[in-house]
């Protein structure tokens, strides 16, 4: 087990260095193309223990909602990430009471396909080349 989340850990980084600015994915999907399909959480505690300063563009993934996942501190973390999605141009809707803030999956996702074949190295070449759609 804790060898295919160190496994995890380190695709999912790769994946989501990869997502364009301006746009956002998921947890689930960035497991699914790590292969990883069903290790969804995984992927958010990941993220939880990048280090300060890392280069990783954390704020590109939401949950599959489209909403930003609270994080127990009151609304920073959420606050931090909302100003750092607007800042490349995505919008972030602020819903009603505890609602919470939401972005528009049909016009900001980012879910493109890796067939089953396709290794992930293959698929990042793919990324770089422009033949990956999403």
């Amino acid at each position: 087990m804790a060898d295919n989340v160190a496994d995890l850990m380190a695709k999912a980084y790769d994946i989501i260095r990869v997502i364009p600015p301006g746009r956002v994915t998921s947890y689930g999907h960035i497991a699914k193309l790590a292969g990883y399909p069903n290790y969804s959480r995984h992927v958010g505690q990941a993220l939880r223990v990048l280090p300060s300063g890392s280069d990783i563009p954390w704020q590109r993934v939401i949950n599959a909602k489209g909403l930003i996942s609270p994080r127990g501190d009151e609304g920073l973390g959420v606050a931090r990430q909302k100003d750092r999605l607007e800042a490349e141009g995505v919008e972030v809707e602020t819903l009603p009471g505890a609602g919470g803030e939401r972005v528009d999956l049909r016009r900001y996702g980012w879910f493109p396909d890796r067939r089953p074949d396709m290794t992930l190295d293959a698929w990042f070449e793919a990324v770089d080349a422009g033949e990956v759609a999403s």
